[in-house]
């Protein structure tokens, strides 16, 4: 079996298949209705009242086409195929029957490697039947075939399409996953040369000055406190070489740099915010800004602010650029925001702003 065969066989169902709801039941009600519509309103309808018979039960195949997708297409051509038999050879051709695209495209787009592979076998089998037993001619079966093959390889794009964006976005969280491990392995590791200092020092003093070395066990004790908070929040990443873990007190260095004129505001204690929090405000800060120089319309003026108190940090980033509701930001930076502020069991939303420009808004627990 040739190895591209066997990749399509072992294919897997995309995940997020969404179950069939309300849309689903009034898609297929309202396609079951326009079926009988139509058998009233053409009383010569080729295939008699089987046509209309065969549109309406086949209606509730739409109700499985993501769940079951290589079911669906097995009964509607199977039906289509036998249907003819009841009216002399002559197939049932409602316009209301188009709706069998939807299970096409289904196939390919939900169906897993095995399935669309059978499923397409099922379409083949029906069109050289159909053609061989005279229900239809030739120039209906290749015009029918290649309608029905754009359908599948529509299916199929978007099947990719949306895989490749969810490895990307997969990339993002990796990416970001390195970053705030390295953020917080800096971290850790001054805490750890902190305790190995003062344990020297300890047992250096030992003998002459007793409380001397309890003090020294004391400062040992907060800084390994200090340590295991940090490393709570460490993700299972690999560690990349970076420059320093940026700080709070490195925000002013965002304003340098072409564009808008960026402007700081910080309020509260940010000696008491945690490394690790400090670094993610900072990191988002410095995605938000390069975000609005580089796709914020009109833009003069950026602000950053932030204000940090005793149980949250709360980071603000604005422009007062031009909103455009339909045209979002193209990229991954948002989503990686996103998923720092989540690592770190934060928020982070963004999105136009209720007046102008664009708003980055993410608020950490201190």
């Amino acid at each position: 079996m040739p190895g591209s065969l066997r990749s399509l066989l072992a294919e897997p169902r995309p995940p997020g298949a969404p179950p069939a709801g309300p849309r689903d039941w009034f898609l297929a009600a309202a396609c079951a209705l326009i079926a009988v519509l139509e058998g009233i309103a053409r009383p010569d309808l080729p295939g008699g009242l089987v046509a209309p018979v065969v549109a309406v039960v086949l209606a509730p195949t739409l109700l499985i086409r993501r769940s079951h997708p290589l079911l669906a297409v097995v009964i509607a051509f199977s039906a289509t195929l036998l249907a003819p038999i009841a009216t002399g050879n002559v197939p049932p051709e409602e316009y209301s029957l188009v709706y069998l695209l939807l299970l096409l495209y289904a196939l390919f787009r939900w169906g897993s490697g095995r399935e669309a592979a059978l499923g397409l076998a099922v379409i083949v089998v029906k069109q050289v039947v159909s053609f061989v037993s005279g229900q239809v001619d030739a120039s209906d079966t290749i015009g029918g075939t290649a309608l029905a093959l754009a359908v599948l390889a529509i299916g199929a794009a978007v099947r990719f399409r949306t895989g490749a964006r969810a490895r990307e976005l997969e990339q993002v969280r990796l990416r970001e996953r390195e970053r705030l491990a390295r953020d917080l392995h800096d971290t850790v590791a001054h805490h750890v040369s902190a305790m190995a200092i003062r344990a020297q020092a300890g047992l250096a003093t030992a003998a002459s000055d007793p409380d001397a070395a309890v003090d020294a066990l004391r400062l040992i004790e907060n800084e390994a406190k200090e340590a295991l908070t940090e490393m709570r929040t460490v993700v299972r990443a690999l560690r990349t070489d970076e420059q320093d873990a940026p700080r709070l007190a490195d925000l002013p260095g965002l304003t340098v740099g072409a564009g808008p004129k960026v402007a700081v505001d910080v309020h509260g204690d940010l000696d008491s915010v945690p490394p690790a929090v400090g670094a993610a405000i900072y990191r988002i800060a410095q995605e938000a800004v390069t975000n609005a120089r580089r796709h914020a319309r009109g833009a003069t003026r950026i602000l950053i602010h932030v204000m940090s108190d005793d149980d949250q940090v709360r980071l603000s980033v604005t422009d007062d650029g031009t909103t455009v509701n339909d045209k979002p930001i193209r990229g991954y930076g948002i989503s990686g925001m996103r998923e720092r502020a989540e690592l770190l069991g934060g928020t982070c939303t963004a999105g136009p702003g209720a007046e102008h420009g664009w708003h980055v808004e993410a608020v950490l627990p201190a």
